[in-house]
């Protein structure tokens, strides 16, 4: 690896491990030491170059790409912490790609104040698979179905997938209040900001991007603890955070989101024995990326969900 903390700017030839992916995974994969939020700013600034042009964080790198990374500062190595080999919960394995039902409070990859991530543990854990990335990602507080690649060539396909809104993805997600629509078409634009902490936030904003999510009601109960509501929501779009900002900005905060949800509900919540947000990837379907046959994925509710439904179905007035 390349001193990226020296007084000068570096340059990086993308290779085969590269080629495909984002700019800003990719750097934040090089950058390892750099926060997370300085990498987006010398993004944001045109300090980073690609073929001596601007790139925008969602640019996707060819092999052979040039990439001008200006001087950062990278941690010392004594800091870094030792990813732990973990394998997670299979839903789906082949050749080409592997499905995992990813837990609640994990990461889908280091940054951002987390020195490691679902991909940095399977990679140790499988120290002689020859490639592995992410397909997508999921947040850290959201649990269900994730896809890696396992082949450059399915890692591509996938993208392309999901770019084209070819993967029927679905979520449920338990919110605060009495949802009565049956079906409802959401679609409000979402704009990324960061705080002034340097935390990235989405709103909703006429100046965002588009985003739509189709919302279904499943199940109502009215409790001593108040209204809920069960939807599974359906994504045509995949901005970040794009569910729990659509909910909460309808006034249907999702139980337990501690970024964008009503927080004294959430200790309420806590008490009664929810502790995580309630936003599960419960299915997709979708064309195998390399064969065409279709796969049909589900990772049903963990046991903590599973047992808090129960528990608001078991209270007063249950209806549906």
């Amino acid at each position: 690896m390349k001193d990226l903390s020296k007084d000068s700017a570096t340059f990086l030839e993308v290779g085969e491990d590269g080629a495909g992916q984002r700019i800003d995974n990719y750097l934040l994969k090089r950058l390892k030491g750099v926060p997370k939020s300085h990498v987006y700013r010398i993004l944001r600034s045109g300090e980073v170059r690609v073929n001596k042009g601007r790139a925008a964080a969602d640019r996707r790198l060819a092999l052979g790409d040039q990439v001008r990374v200006p001087p950062v500062r990278i941690a010392a190595k004594a800091d870094d912490q030792p990813v732990p080999a973990r394998e997670f919960s299979v839903v789906f394995e082949d050749e080409a790609l592997i499905v995992i039902d990813k837990p609640a409070g994990v990461a889908v990859h280091g940054g951002s104040g987390v020195s490691f991530g679902v991909i940095e543990q399977i990679r140790m854990a499988r120290p002689n698979a020859r490639f592995l990335e992410l397909a997508h990602r999921l947040d850290r507080e959201t649990s269900g179905l994730l896809l890696l690649g396992k082949k450059r060539s399915a890692l591509t396909r996938l993208h392309d997938q999901f770019r084209d809104g070819v993967i029927d993805k679905r979520y449920l997600a338990l919110v605060k209040g009495r949802w009565v629509d049956p079906l409802r078409n959401v679609k409000f634009p979402l704009l990324k900001y960061l705080t002034p902490e340097g935390e990235r936030r989405v709103r909703v904003s006429p100046e965002g991007k588009e985003a739509h999510s189709i919302m279904r009601l499943q199940g109502c109960w009215k409790t001593p603890l108040g209204d809920f509501s069960l939807l599974e929501v359906q994504l045509r779009t995949g901005r970040t955070h794009q569910i729990r900002v659509h909910l909460a900005h309808l006034g249907f905060p999702i139980a337990g989101d501690e970024k964008y949800g009503d927080f004294a509900f959430n200790r309420d919540l806590q008490k009664a024995g929810l502790k995580r947000m309630f936003l599960h990837a419960v299915s997709m379907k979708l064309p195998h990326p390399i064969s065409g046959e279709p796969l049909v994925l589900a990772a049903p509710l963990s046991q903590v969900l599973a047992d808090f439904v129960a528990k608001i179905e078991k209270a007063l007035d249950a209806t549906l």
